[in-house]
């Protein structure tokens, strides 16, 4: 878990800097926060501003490819037009010589709602005792927020999952990753610039490693809606309140609700299975009777069927513990 760093007065009296470089060069003491296959995250220091901040870009082989630019762009662009108290701000969209695209955003403190729920599932008992089901419900209900601003601004997010909703040290809930973000108005021209599980570019047994071995987590397949997985471009935003749902179901029961053994079952699951409510399925979690109504509508296979505005569902949520 990231802390956040110190105001130092004598910081806040220097000077402006006489010959500010330009592009990432105007940051100084890099240190990595986190990297995956499409793209690294590091904190740095701008002496203009004197804050710190983090830096999206590229890995270094992706940094001049023209697709991943694109769509790192367009992530760096969405997020910059959602400006709410439940997305990260962007101080800055720029290109670097050597390592091409990069973001500028606000540093936060936390870690993201995964590796709570992975320490809870563990028995922590101390990140149980911190995050009862009241407050896990509060998180997801945040992230909520973030979306139901999106779909008013015509912005569908497409990878709603807890690796994305980022828990701050001081109560933020950021909703992060709008880099497969599907636009309403334009055509579906994003579709190839996000990794989808249906057209996958590794082979399918990577896929299925990816999904069922060595420790590591599933992304998108766990959480898309059954339209995502039969691959309609005609998505709205009832597609995240499906994804929506699962997160609230996972983070009542510490359970998913459609893993199964290889993508395949996974697939099948998402379309096919009717799941069992979150308090039969985890009644050692004391899940309110309430919450199961939300979370089964939320789950509906057929689009109609869901919750028809990220602001039904909120409303829904937040009636749970009324």
């Amino acid at each position: 878990m990231q802390s956040e760093p110190t105001i130092i007065l004598s910081g806040t009296d220097p000077d402006l800097p006489r010959n500010v470089t330009s592009g990432l060069g105007r940051y100084t003491g890099f240190r990595d926060m986190a990297k995956g296959g499409c793209g690294t995250l590091r904190s740095c220091f701008d002496p203009v501003t004197g804050r710190t901040v983090a830096i999206k870009t590229l890995p270094p082989e992706l940094c001049h490819d023209h697709r991943e630019r694109r769509r790192l762009l367009r992530e760096a662009r969405v997020t910059a037009q959602l400006q709410h108290p439940n997305t990260v701000p962007v101080y800055d969209i720029g290109q670097d010589d050597e390592q091409g695209v990069y973001i500028v955003m606000k540093r936060i403190s936390g870690e993201n709602l995964f590796e709570i729920l992975k320490r809870i599932a563990g028995g922590d008992e101390a990140t149980a005792t911190a995050f009862p089901i009241s407050r896990r419900i509060e998180i997801v209900a945040n992230a909520c927020q973030a979306l139901a601003y999106a779909h008013a601004r015509g912005v569908i997010h497409r990878d709603v999952k807890p690796e994305n909703i980022w828990v701050g040290n001081f109560g933020e809930v950021i909703l992060l990753d709008w880099g497969v973000a599907k636009v309403w108005g334009h055509a579906d021209d994003n579709e190839p610039l996000g990794q989808s599980v249906l057209k996958p570019a590794e082979s399918n047994e990577d896929q299925l490693q990816t999904l069922t071995g060595g420790g590591q987590r599933p992304g998108t397949p766990l959480y898309m809606s059954p339209e995502q997985v039969h691959g309609n471009r005609g998505i709205d935003e009832r597609s995240d309140i499906f994804s929506a749902g699962v997160c609230l179901y996972e983070i009542l029961a510490i359970r998913e609700p459609f893993r199964g053994r290889n993508i395949d079952e996974t697939f099948d699951n998402i379309k096919n299975q009717q799941v069992e409510p979150p308090s039969v399925r985890s009644p050692e979690q004391q899940i309110p009777s309430a919450a199961d109504e939300v979370v089964l509508k939320a789950l509906q296979k057929r689009p109609g069927d869901r919750f028809q505005s990220m602001r039904d569902l909120i409303a829904a949520i937040r009636a749970i513990e009324a």
